[in-house]
């Protein structure tokens, strides 16, 4: 499918023009604005003021010097007495998949909330993105609205390119997107012709990460971080990892072979089509890949690397697709028997932290929070954190979005 707008911007203004260095700014299509004005809005640009030195003298500008954004508006707060000697960081750009709902959506409201960040929501439908962003109460110029189809690996190019034509730094970004088809007694295929559910949340996410991985080497942002939600269903050494079908990968015959239910199974593992453990297994691919990226690409990058489990987030849209008795029954068992139950503005705020919070820069982690809302490093699985596995997943991976031959 050809990529008609890449991107809608927050505000849906009119058309603005300047004039800069090299003449009338350039329009861009990712932003459907200027790309100075939308790349720069909000970003606090720090006016340095030369102090006198033994060898060199300087003649004072202006006594009423102004910290100003590239809108030309004073920043709030901000003097130049207090900037002295001082560099002010810049906002920082997160690209977040699937953040039109649920835990997506709850974590682009909270670090746009913050004044902060400026919000990438990577989602397939416009529409609903900009009604969900309106309704949560985002600001407007706080987001952006981008188009990807994780279950077209030509869409994740395609969004990767308008991306980079709208001249935005990449510092963070949050491959949360995910389907969950556990009653399909059938397998459904990406546009590329792989199951569903490992299509979408493992390698759509495998080939966007590979991808803007560049991006991310060339910011200058202090703390950059590649985040890929995970799932305690992935990890059988919890109770709920325990439940059937539980999750395995067996020898990735299935993989290997290209998942396309003729010529190889439409499983991992190469067994019989299960829409509950499709869901299960490309959540043990999704932190398997958060590690090899670690072991990868690390300590070259300084990037961190980490996957994380929110909670049990029983009242998401992910579960829209399960029957109706569990859908009116699991929120109140997660609540009041369980007790693991997290509201998708607590998620939100949780996987906001694992975003920007200083302290949890630790790279290839599993982060979950206990009952006080206290982040800790969680324990993953044997096979969730199996390295040899994870290479092999990780080079297979590789060929099936023709990252290498």
């Amino acid at each position: 499918m050809a990529l008609q707008a890449s991107i809608l911007p927050s505000a849906l203004s009119h058309r603005k023009e300047g004039k800069g260095s090299n003449g009338v700014l350039k329009e861009s299509a990712f932003l459907g604005g200027s790309v100075l004005g939308h790349h720069m809005a909000g970003i606090q640009l720090p006016v340095l003021r030369c102090q006198r030195q033994s060898k060199l003298s300087v003649k004072a500008q202006s006594t009423a010097e102004a910290v100003v954004t590239a809108e030309g508006v004073a920043a709030p707060g901000l003097n130049q007495a207090s900037l002295q000697g001082k560099k002010v960081l810049r906002q920082g750009v997160v690209v977040i998949t699937g953040a039109s709902s649920g835990l997506g959506l709850a974590t682009a409201k909270s670090l746009a909330e913050s004044g902060k960040w400026h919000v990438v929501m990577a989602c397939r439908d416009f529409l609903k993105a900009e009604k969900a962003a309106k309704a949560a109460g985002m600001a407007k110029g706080s987001y952006t609205i981008a188009h990807l189809d994780l279950a077209s690996l030509d869409s994740v190019r395609q969004f990767v390119d308008a991306f980079r034509r709208s001249g935005r730094p990449l510092d963070v970004l949050v491959c949360n997107a995910a389907i969950y088809r556990p009653t399909a007694r059938k397998p459904t295929y990406t546009a590329d012709g792989y199951e569903m559910s490992v299509g979408v949340n493992h390698l759509g996410h495998f080939l966007l990460a590979n991808l803007l991985l560049d991006d991310m080497k060339q910011s200058d942002y202090p703390s950059r971080r590649l985040i890929i939600v995970g799932s305690i269903t992935g990890n059988t050494n919890t109770l709920a990892g325990n439940v059937p079908p539980k999750a395995g990968l067996g020898d990735l015959r299935g993989l290997a072979g290209g998942l396309d239910g003729r010529s190889s199974s439409a499983m991992i593992d190469g067994g019989e089509f299960d829409g509950a453990k499709a869901y299960k297994d490309s959540k043990i691919c999704n932190m398997l890949t958060m590690q090899e990226f670690h072991r990868r690409f690390h300590e070259e990058t300084g990037i961190a690397f980490a996957s994380l489990y929110p909670g049990c987030i029983a009242t998401t849209g992910l579960f829209r697709e399960h029957v109706p008795l569990f859908r009116l029954l699991f929120p109140p068992f997660q609540k009041f028997i369980t007790k693991g139950f997290v509201s998708e503005e607590e998620s939100g705020k949780r996987l906001a932290q694992v975003v920007s919070d200083p302290s949890l820069t630790k790279s290839g982690v599993y982060w979950s929070w206990n009952k006080d809302s206290a982040s800790f490093e969680n324990q993953l699985s044997e096979e969730a954190s199996d390295a040899a596995k994870a290479k092999k997943v990780w080079e297979i991976s590789e060929k099936l979005v023709g990252l290498t031959d």
